[in-house]
């Protein structure tokens, strides 16, 4: 009885190991997503990173 209480939990314990195996191809540089929201050009959200990279590096 005990043997088949065995077999029973792992055979379910390996189908939980199961994971799709679609393929999602892609192709280089071409952008398939939302649109981008942000309106800011990479200048603007340089100077905000480095506005805020100095607020939390004073100590050093």
């Amino acid at each position: 009885m005990m043997k088949y209480v065995m077999i029973i939990i792992a055979a379910l314990s390996l189908t939980a190991c199961y994971e799709d195996a679609d393929v999602t191809l892609h192709q280089a540089g071409v952008y398939k997503g939302k649109v981008d929201i942000h309106s800011q050009t990479a200048e603007q959200r340089a100077a905000i990173l480095a506005k805020r990279f100095g607020q939390v590096q004073t100590d050093r």
